[in-house]
């Protein structure tokens, strides 16, 4: 006999109701029969856990908001000339980033796969249960430029993003930023300092950062914040999307 609504009130008031529809589940199928329910009863919570961290791992790959979120550390391409190491990227994507604030600096040119690496990098992040925010630098400055007009929404997009376990910033400073952006970014990054960490996604180095912000005192120290206490892959000059669209054209 399968249980009763009554019976789903009570697991949903001890939040265990997923636990008991698998039990429910596996008790019905005739296959089990030979097991005990004991058996039974742990595979169902194996598969409850299962599910939840599915779902978790969904919310946060979504609110994560990664332009290609079928990225994958596993197809991450290692060929010649992209200057990239297997093990060192397994191991970047294996990193704990709630204890981990050491930043990480992707450069490459134009269809170097960056972004793609970013987002396998900040996809992985999500499955190993971390909280992750991934922002192009130009949805950033707007962002930031539409919030300021509502001091507590400015002040709310500051502290999430300054809180997050990973931040990732792609296609830094690839077009220029006001110094209401810069300043904000600053404050960003000096709430982070010590504490979380950041990708930098972009075509340019820390010299050149250097030169593109807008004032000279703020632009020198979010380059130290970010690249004092990072580490950078300088990616290979394979454009990637050539190589990909001949993939395509190959396959038809």
């Amino acid at each position: 006999m399968g249980f009763t609504q009554a019976d789903y009130e009570k697991f949903r008031i001890l939040r265990v109701t997923h636990v008991a529809k698998r039990f429910d589940e596996l008790i019905a199928d005739e296959s089990n029969d030979a097991l005990l329910p004991e058996q039974l009863f742990l595979t169902a919570a194996d598969d409850a856990l299962a599910e939840r961290a599915a779902n978790r791992i969904e919310r946060a790959v979504k609110a994560a908001g990664f332009p290609i979120p079928g990225a994958s550390i596993a197809e991450v391409d290692y060929r010649d000339g992209r200057n990239l190491n297997p093990v060192a990227i397994g191991r970047i994507a294996a990193t704990d980033w709630a204890m981990t604030v050491r930043n990480l600096l992707l450069i490459s040119p134009t269809g170097g796969g960056k972004t793609y690496l970013a987002c396998a990098i900040g996809m992985a992040a999500c499955h190993n249960g971390h909280q992750v925010a991934y922002m192009r630098m130009d949805q950033l400055a707007r962002r930031l430029t539409i919030a300021r007009g509502d001091v507590i929404a400015h002040q709310k997009l500051l502290s999430d993003l300054a809180g997050v376990d990973l931040l990732i910033v792609d296609d830094f400073l690839t077009v220029a930023i006001d110094s209401e952006a810069a300043s904000d970014l600053f404050s960003i990054l000096a709430d982070r300092e010590h504490r979380a960490a950041t990708i930098i996604a972009s075509q340019t180095g820390p010299a050149q950062w250097a030169i593109d912000l807008p004032d000279k005192v703020a632009g020198d120290s979010i380059v130290n914040r970010i690249a004092n206490n990072g580490r950078a892959i300088q990616i290979g000059g394979v454009d990637m999307r050539q190589v990909r669209s001949h993939e395509v054209a190959d396959a038809l």
